[in-house]
């Protein structure tokens, strides 16, 4: 009875603990909820309030050019002595005024005042993009540019705006328009100097969304930014939360442009949502320690025991053959008692698994060794006999080297011992027997080999090509009336390596392809594909393996595939 009350009070005492903390997580998370959404409208005032400074600053600036082109205007009427005086003043007055420039009304320059020298034309098309006489057509009275460059001046090229106006003169005055050409400097840095937070920014686009300045414009030209200005002219003068964005749209006094400042909304919520979150820890510290302290006797007593088994049954599972454990001295005897049975258990499984792997691995080699063993007696009784037929026809030269590439097919085939062998000797290997079986078959086929550089030196299981040559040579090419064609290549694909053997040979049908990979060696067969593919499977695991696609009459392609090696003693101890 006594422990049933310990369990029941252990029991209650964490139904208290999640009744607490369920109350206390929906009130931070309301509180959260509703803090946040005043701080996301806070944000939006404060970036719309900077919009509109901003704006004001450029209202007032765009109104101090209009004031000084009506003055302009009022000086063309005078002699063209005194304007030049004027203009010398003037110019130097205003540094941010680049050029003052008048126009016929065939858009033709009349006369052009500028502290960077005299006009030496326009671009070499023949655009001034100071004046836009389309534009005018739809204006008559004047506009506003976007930003452009003046291409009036030698090896000088400002970065302007340009405020165009029509000048009502005598008709044999010969001017039409006036233009006034102001340095982008000026209205960049009212707005460059004008961010919202830390991060955010303003720039300038027209009604149609066309951007006339942006403080990253070399971003922009460069495709290394967009923005949505098109989308975002269409929007009424306001704030707008988009995602994690604010944007701020007023429109300029003009009519014109439009000022957008953007802004993010994590500069404005993380700082306040910190501060929040660490008083809402503190609280919620506070709550949860006298429920700790209520649950921390019983979790010395029975808990912390149980839990500790249960991490190293864990530890256990994901490492049975390097865990060690050793049972701790336990108040609880049941406990303890437990604790002693599992270190037994983990011995003996220890024992078990240790014996187990010895018999698998002991079995995993002596079926490579045996089906690497077994070689074809044919192809060596055959080899020896061409060479023979060769000595007696005089044919020296070639029975040499018929002796030499059987010479280097055993020495890889040996390979001291090793199992996998680089890639580079395997296909020395299989160069060794495709030329003595092109020797014996008196040269019915030709053969070529396409192997990545990268690939050559990883490791592969030696005698891996020849069988498939083989099969190529007996089942496809042989009988053939015309010459018969044998491609070998290697690529990488990922982790993997890919073999490809294709032969233009007489092909094989579906139930031939699957008798073929079901038969086991045989006096004709060498090693057997599906030995290899065995061999393979064995080896590196069921994901590896041999896969061949072939139609009658068209020919044969075998597809190999193993996992890239670098040392041979990974899959030894495996």
């Amino acid at each position: 009875m006594k422990n049933r009350g310990i369990r029941m009070s252990s029991l209650l005492t964490l139904s208290n603990l999640a009744i607490v903390l369920l109350i206390l997580s929906g009130a931070v998370f309301l509180f959260a909820r509703t803090y946040q959404q005043q701080l996301i409208g806070t944000a939006r005032t404060n970036s719309l309030r900077t919009v509109t400074q901003v704006s004001s600053t450029v209202n007032d600036y765009l109104a101090e050019i209009n004031a000084v082109m009506r003055t302009l205007e009022e000086e063309m009427t005078d002699a063209e002595k005194r304007r030049t005086d004027f203009f010398d003043v003037f110019l130097r007055t205003r540094p941010d005024v680049v050029a003052v420039s008048t126009y016929d009304p065939a858009g033709n320059l009349s006369h052009c005042y500028s502290n960077l020298g005299p006009p030496t034309g326009t671009r070499s098309d023949g655009i001034n993009l100071s004046l836009d006489l389309q534009r005018l057509f739809s204006e008559p009275d004047g506009y506003v540019s976007a930003p452009h460059v003046v291409t009036f001046f030698q090896d000088v090229y400002p970065w302007v705006i340009t405020v165009v106006s029509r000048l009502d003169l005598e008709e044999e005055s010969g001017e039409r328009w006036i233009a006034l050409d102001i340095s982008c400097s000026d209205i960049s840095s009212y707005i460059s100097d004008s961010g919202v937070g830390r991060r955010g920014y303003c720039y300038l686009i027209d009604t149609y969304g066309n951007i006339v300045y942006h403080p990253q414009q070399q971003l922009i030209y460069s495709d290394l930014k967009t923005e949505d200005s098109v989308r975002i002219a269409s929007l009424e003068d306001g704030s707008y939360v988009e995602g994690l964005v604010i944007y701020a749209v007023k429109t300029l006094s003009n009519g014109q442009w439009r000022l957008v400042g953007v802004s993010f909304l994590q500069e404005f919520l993380t700082e306040s949502l910190r501060q929040l979150g660490t008083i809402l820890l503190i609280l919620a510290a506070l709550v949860l320690l006298a429920a700790l302290l209520i649950s921390a006797v019983m979790s010395a007593v029975l808990s912390h025991p149980l839990r500790d088994l249960e991490h190293a049954m864990a530890q256990f599972e994901e490492d049975a053959d390097r865990f060690n454990y050793d049972p701790p001295k336990i108040a609880v005897r049941e406990i303890r008692h437990l604790s002693v049975s599992f270190r037994d258990l983990v011995l003996k499984v220890q024992q078990l698994m240790k014996t187990v792997r010895e018999e698998e691995i002991n079995l995993r080699k002596t079926e490579l060794r045996a089906l690497q063993a077994q070689i074809n007696p044919h192809f060596l009784y055959n080899t020896l006999d061409s060479i023979s037929w060769m000595c007696e026809q005089g044919k020296n030269a070639e029975a040499v080297e018929m002796v030499n590439a059987l010479a280097r097919l055993f020495r890889i085939s040996i390979s001291r011992g090793h199992e996998l062998i680089p890639i580079r000797n395997e296909l020395q290997h299989a160069e060794s027997y495709l030329e003595i079986q092109a020797h014996r078959y008196k040269n019915q086929f030709t053969w070529s080999i396409d192997a990545e550089e990268s690939c050559l030196d990883y490791l592969c299981h030696k005698i891996t090509l020849q069988p498939i040559i083989e099969n190529a040579i007996y089942h496809g090419l042989n009988g053939l009336v015309d010459d018969g064609e044998i491609l070998v290549s290697i690529r990488e694909d990922g982790e993997d390596i890919l073999f490809t053997v294709t032969d233009n040979g007489s092909g094989m049908t579906e139930e031939q392809i699957s008798a073929i990979m079901q038969k086991d060696r045989s006096d004709r067969a060498g090693i057997g594909i599906k030995n290899v593919n065995d061999r393979l499977a064995i080896y590196f695991g069921p994901a590896y393996g041999i896969q061949i696609d072939s139609e009658p009459d068209c020919g044969t392609s075998v597809l190999i595939r193993m996992p890239k090696v670098t040392e041979e003693a990974d899959y030894e101890k495996k």
